[in-house]
């Protein structure tokens, strides 16, 4: 068995599953102070004998996890972008300085769809990234996630709060106005990123990531919800050997 792991930068994913198969045997996640559960699942699928995973969340992370398996002598994998992979090549100026998660979303991506797709992880960031019908990763954007936006604003200025607003096409308070600009600005970017491929046969929006249903019914482009995209790359990796 292996052991598939998504460190983000605030839950970690993971998946564990029979060498070769598609689908996982057992699945989770937990937040950054709760990894130790780890543990247990490790305990409780003896017979896990790899850890692959990716990590963008620090050298402590990786760290504590490198401590958890070592604890059944196991030592993690952790995935570093190469040109390429699985049917992706990468057209990244530096491609080992891509984020180790969009590299692993690509891959899911492709295993997924494979005419032209825009690849969008919305969570404490958002990525969105082209990926054309040949497997070329063109490139992508990288801006804060909702939340961090709407924190943004609350710590650069001195009457913007930190408030839980509501959507409207026209805000009438301040709470709406910042939630509802910080979502037309997730929608806006993904959409104006769409229009390179929009024109293309099959072209679609593959939308994942935990912030991702907050805009979603925003998108006026095709969309396919994904959930643990990256999951799903690691995967297919594991299954090239």
């Amino acid at each position: 068995m292996i052991l598939l792991l998504d460190a983000g930068n605030t839950r970690v994913k993971w998946c564990a599953m029979d060498t070769g198969a598609r689908a996982a045997l057992d699945e989770g996640a937990c937040a950054h102070d709760e990894v130790e559960a780890l543990a247990a699942v490790l305990r409780r699928h003896s017979a896990i004998t790899r850890i692959v995973g990716t990590n963008v969340a620090g050298l402590a992370m990786a760290n504590r996890i490198d401590a958890i398996a070592r604890a059944v002598d196991l030592v993690p994998q952790w995935l570093t972008p190469l040109p390429y992979c699985c049917g992706v090549s990468s057209r990244y100026d530096k491609p080992a300085q891509l984020g180790a998660d969009r590299w692993a979303a690509l891959i899911g991506a492709r295993q997924l769809h494979q005419a032209d797709c825009l690849v969008v992880s919305a969570g404490t960031a958002t990525t969105i990234d082209l990926l054309t019908a040949d497997g070329h990763f063109e490139g992508g954007l990288i801006l804060p996630g909702v939340e961090l936006m709407q924190r943004a604003l609350a710590d650069g200025t001195a009457q913007l709060p930190l408030a839980h607003g509501r959507f409207a096409l026209t805000p009438r308070c301040t709470a709406d106005a910042i939630h509802s600009g910080c979502l037309q600005a997730q929608a806006g970017a993904v959409e104006r990123m769409f229009r390179q491929i929009a024109d293309r046969p099959g072209a679609l929006c593959l939308l994942a990531g935990g912030a991702a249903d907050q805009f979603a019914n925003l998108l006026d482009i095709p969309v396919r919800r994904i959930d643990n995209l990256v999951l799903i790359g690691l995967q297919a990796i594991v299954r090239t050997g």
